[in-house]
């Protein structure tokens, strides 16, 4: 333990870090690992250390509990952890507890009712009717695990569990709810009642899980008392809790904004129940009008005025606000207040641009009070939308006028203006596509005209960054509404404010940029490489100036929006970006250079290696010579991230390899690449579920350039183990497959011989002990394919062959359980095809299904396949499997995020044989003649009358 517990304190340090990771990542394999990380968390150790310790057993659990081909955690290990870790939860600091809930939730959804039946009784065992740290633990807990159902689809197996957990919390969940409510009221202790607010708060939110499906008949029967405490909650005032704080929420206003949440909850999914809506209506009414612009009631007020949205959208309610007095009302002491820059708004946007950036974005996640303001106004004018129209309009013509009698005081009332004409003006929105649908009375091109056009021509001395942004920000919302031919005037002044001295403004313009540039019209990109070819030079070299003026990698990789703009430059670009190659490259090594120091933003980076595979994808096949020149930009920065072991990058680094490699012609493997091979094979680089999915292609296309090298260097063994490795895991086994395929497709036949038995007794053990319908599937188009695949010493005859050599008689059993029907559940075009090669190759060329004891399979296997050309896909049923890591997931360890622009397309090995019913045809033909018509007359006597109507359809005679 004390060795592991020094791994994970050197993991805090920058300067042995890399080295404690290393021996942490060798330890895992030991047996009990886990449980000893969950000793350092209950040790005396210091604080860093459990919470590493914590941190790690998270991560360890996420990646190994659900799917763990290596048994690192033994089913003794996993008892104990079950039967350990709520005892340990509730006994460790709050920082800790997030760690230790976390790895309940990931534990739960796995095993959880069915395997982990106790977890309730225990949780609720531990409640305590005076201690609230034990209680926050358990309701933290017990909160990890239910908020797990707020996002997931309704089904029977859900309900399932919803009514498990009932059953057995809701009495003692009220029980310590009406408890807490009377220590509230019996105390003036600040601390105590700092205390006690936290665990309403979790209260409050656990309230919410357990409805957020559907209203229990618990909380149902009991709707007086709990929306009775809920209200008076709502509008609690305590002095003694009050905070100096104006920028942190505190305890009282998180709890006010979760019942907020749980309150639109109800009015969203069970209006016709909750009787006490129109009290929680009057009090937020209240609510909004006296609570104060200080940035610590943003959450509070932005999620009452979401519960309001969510009452006037409902119809049945909206008498009450119907008349154009209230809804004024509602304009001038809700919407206005909230919709106004605040001294704090302009704080962030000189202080942390970024930021008020990524709250500002439309679609982001951020409660921002203007943003629930817009929502607001957009909920009114779903009932009322030529009255909210009309008074809004007032308004706007109330603030244009402010700002023209003094521009440089009343700025920012422009900046009000510009924000209630975007809110009553756009009606459907959608984050990746802009506004899709407008209000009718609002003519946005011509605000546009006058009053957004002027400040994007104004010089950036002229008019506030904040109203530049407004205009460029204007640009982006209603991008939809604007013609390609006002979108083309507008861009070359776009490009102008890239070099505007202010972030916000160049940051917004890169993001409207990229956006017009990804649009569609009519299902085809609107801007094309004609239109992008005269501001691509400028454009590139703009934003890249504006990336590497920063000082440290962390602040280069800040802004992943200009990253991304390159990225679509780039794209857009297409061939024509050849011209301003060697510029991108430079440009784009460097910034790589430095990432690679200190990944930091996970976004940035993937743009970074989004934009190569642009590059690489664009120029290789019109300047076969920038090949060699990528080659040797890139493989030092690539070689320095494999060495240095930047875990976050090195799935990419594979991926452009790939694509690199792929671009050589087949039996062309350089040098540069053969070094490499050795190194690939190293076990360890596969034991990162990130690296499989790009390691599997790099391996395909060294064996597709290169697999006599492979032969001759003896590594052909070492390439099996990594198949036998991958074959054996649930999660990769698709990966074997692949690989497997191409091994055969590239290496001779005669080299293949000697493993070819093992092979296939690896495949059929797998079969036979843990088969799921996605490898049983791999394993039908697996054996087609090698039938199908003409090359010396392949074929037919040398499947039955292999197969019986596991066991003698085994290939007339595979056919009969297996190979026959399953395959009319393979999916994809081109696997139906392999399969259909297969089969006719079977049919044709083998002389084992001409001769006992195969020969009574022929007819079966030409009825299977007809089906396979004729009849619809079955269905199959799903093994529930995640085949790949959730690409999200970036944050604490190497995942797989696929790159888009350096994607592969599926060769099809059978590209020689494009119809594959005439092929049958043919081929039956073809033996038909050999064998003096015993094929047709087989035919004609064994396979029904409407199949040899299809048959003859192919262009076969009979």
């Amino acid at each position: 333990m004390e060795s592991i517990a020094s791994f994970l304190l050197q993991s805090l340090n920058p300067a042995t870090a890399k080295q404690a990771e290393q021996q942490l990542k060798a330890a895992e394999s030991q047996p009990g690992f886990s449980l000893l990380l969950l000793q350092i968390v209950a040790s005396g150790a210091d604080n860093g250390t459990r919470q590493a310790a914590a941190l790690y057993f998270k991560n360890f659990v996420r990646t190994n509990w659900a799917d763990d081909d290596d048994k690192k955690i033994s089913e003794s290990d996993r008892g104990s952890i079950k039967r350990e870790i709520i005892g340990l939860m509730i006994s460790v600091p709050p920082l800790l507890q997030v760690q230790l809930g976390e790895a309940v939730s990931i534990i739960a959804d796995t095993d959880f009712p069915h395997n982990w039946d106790t977890l309730i009784d225990d949780l609720v065992s531990r409640l305590s009717p005076d201690d609230m740290v034990r209680n926050n633990g358990v309701l933290q807990t017990a909160h990890s695990i239910f908020k797990r159902w707020r996002s997931q689809f309704r089904t029977d197996e859900l309900f399932t569990e919803i009514k498990f957990v009932l059953d057995r919390f809701c009495v003692p969940y009220l029980q310590l709810f009406t408890r807490v409510d009377e220590l509230i009221s019996s105390t003036t202790d600040r601390a105590a009642l700092a205390m006690l607010f936290q665990t309403l708060h979790i209260i409050v939110k656990i309230f919410f899980d357990l409805n957020c499906q559907d209203i229990p008949e618990f909380f149902e029967d009991n709707m007086p008392q709990c929306m009775g405490l809920m209200h008076k909650y709502l509008t609690y005032a305590n002095p003694v809790l009050n905070t100096d704080d104006d920028e942190e929420a505190g305890p009282v206003e998180k709890v006010k904004a979760g019942i907020c949440e749980v309150v639109e909850l109800y009015t969203q999914r069970y209006e016709e129940e909750f009787s006490q809506l129109p009290e929680f209506v009057n009090t937020t009414w209240s609510l909004l009008t006296t609570t104060g612009l200080e940035a610590k009631y943003d959450l509070l007020v932005s999620r009452a005025m979401a519960f309001l949205t969510s009452v006037v959208k409902v119809q049945r309610h909206s008498a009450l606000f119907s008349s154009e007095d209230v809804l004024r009302q509602f304009v001038e002491k809700i919407i206005l207040p909230n919709m106004s820059l605040r001294e704090a708004d302009e704080e962030l946007f000189e202080d942390d641009p970024i930021e008020f950036i990524r709250r500002d974005l439309e679609g982001s996640d951020s409660d921002t009070r203007r943003r629930s303001a817009t929502d607001l106004v957009r909920g009114l004018m779903e009932q009322f939308e030529k009255s909210v129209t009309s008074v809004v309009t007032q308004y706007i013509t109330f603030y244009l006028d402010q700002y023209a009698a003094d521009r440089a005081s009343n700025w920012k009332s422009k900046d009000t203006a510009v924000y209630l004409l975007t809110a009553i003006a756009a009606k459907g929105v959608v984050s990746q596509l802009g506004v899709t649908s407008t209000n009718m009375m609002v003519d946005v091109v011509d605000f546009f005209t006058k009053n957004i056009a002027p400040d994007l021509t104004a010089s950036f001395d002229e008019v506030h960054p904040i109203l530049k942004v407004d205009a460029i920000k204007y640009i982006y919302t209603f991008r939809n509404q604007l013609t390609k031919e006002q979108l083309v005037s507008i861009f070359p002044i776009l490009v102008n404010h890239l070099q505007s001295p202010n972030y916000v403004v160049y940051t917004y313009t890169a993001i409207t940029i990229e956006r017009i540039l990804f649009l569609k019209r009519q299902n085809a990109m609107l801007f094309n490489k004609a239109d992008i070819q005269p501001f691509a030079k400028d454009l590139l070299e703009q934003l890249f100036r504006l990336i590497e003026q920063a000082d440290t990698p962390q602040k280069l990789a800040e802004n992943d929006f200009l990253m991304r703009a390159v990225m679509r430059v780039i794209i857009t670009s297409r061939d024509n970006i050849v011209a301003l190659t060697s510029m991108t490259i430079e440009h784009l090594t460097k910034i790589l250079i430095e990432i690679s120091k200190n990944p930091s933003n996970p976004r940035f980076n993937h743009f970074v290696f989004e934009s190569l595979g642009a590059l690489i994808r664009f120029v290789v096949p019109t300047s076969p010579a920038a090949l060699s020149q990528f080659e040797a930009l890139l493989f030092p920065p690539f070689h320095a991230i494999l060495g240095q072991d930047v875990t976050e990058f090195i799935p990419y680094v594979f991926q452009l390899m790939s694509q690199l490699l792929e671009a050589h012609a087949a039996g062309d493997l350089p040098d540069s690449y053969k070094v490499l091979l050795a190194p690939l094979l190293t076990p360890a680089l596969w034991d990162s579920r990130g690296n499989i999915p790009p390691l599997v292609r790099l391996l395909q296309a060294f064996l597709l350039r290169g697999g006599n090298v492979v032969v001759e260097n003896n590594q052909l063994q070492g390439i099996l183990g990594i198949f036998q490795k991958l074959v054996a895991s649930k999660l990769n086994d698709h990966y074997g497959f692949d690989l497997l395929e191409t091994v055969f497709a590239s290496v001779p036949v005669a080299a293949l011989q000697p493993f070819v038995k093992q092979i296939f007794l690896l495949l059929l053990t797998r079969l036979n002990s843990s088969k799921t319908e996605k490898f049983t599937l791999r394993f039908v188009v697996f054996v087609y394919y090698l039938a199908g695949l003409q090359k010396e010493g392949a074929g037919p005859d040398f499947v039955v062959a292999s197969i019986d050599s596991v066991q003698p008689g085994l290939f007339g059993q595979l056919m009969q359980a297996i190979l026959l029907g399953d395959a009319q559940k393979v999916k994809g075009n081109a696997e139906r095809k392999i399969c259909a090669l297969g089969m006719t190759r079977f049919l044709s060329d083998s002389t084992a299904l001409h001769s006992e004891p195969y020969q009574k399979i022929w007819m079966p296997l030409l009825t299977a396949l007809l089906k396979l050309f004729e009849l619809p896909m079955e269905e199959s049923k799903g093994d529930d499997e995640i085949e790949e890591v959730d690409v999200e997931d970036v944050t604490f360890q190497a995942s797989y995020s696929r790159l888009g622009t350096a994607g592969k397309t599926k060769a099809d090995p059978f590209a020689a044989v494009p119809e594959p019913k005439r092929f049958l045809a043919e081929q039956l033909t073809k033996v038909d003649a050999a064998s003096g018509g015993q094929i047709v007359a087989t035919i004609k006597s064994g396979l029904p009358a409407d199949a040899q109507v299809v048959l003859k359809g192919y262009g076969m005679s009979l």
